[in-house]
């Protein structure tokens, strides 16, 4: 499936292909997820195999350096499935997954029925 534009609770989501690029870099993450801001994206959704392990490994810098550049951008993350084989190598990565939860830019969901509940309740 290719990347989809969806609109859900009136918000418009870049629904990311779980078979895209792997996104390791922030020069990846200007290449596969800015433009989304220019087709009218709000928040892009990709499933979390997308993105390589340092994203995952908070000391790396990866994930700090890829959440900015979307800040930039003013565009809302949702990294979409499985990451609990991420969570078992520290805390650093538990609490951010916990913190990020609780904002509105940056969110850790299951699947994309999960994102979709999670913006029909912030109307």
């Amino acid at each position: 499936m290719p990347d989809l534009l969806v609109e859900h609770h009136g918000v418009q989501v870049l629904v990311c292909d779980a078979d895209g690029a792997t996104i390791a870099t922030e020069q990846d993450a200007l290449d596969h997820l800015v433009g989304a801001a220019f087709q009218g994206a709000e928040l892009v959704a990709v499933p979390a195999g997308r993105f390589d392990d340092r994203f995952y490994d908070l000391s790396s810098g990866v994930a700090g350096g890829i959440l900015q550049k979307l800040a930039n951008y003013r565009l809302r993350l949702a990294v979409v499935g499985d990451i609990s084989h991420h969570l078992g190598t520290g805390t650093a990565l538990r609490d951010l997954v916990r913190e990020a939860n609780r904002g509105r830019d940056v969110w850790f969901v299951s699947d994309l029925d999960e994102l979709t509940a999670r913006l029909g309740s912030r109307r």
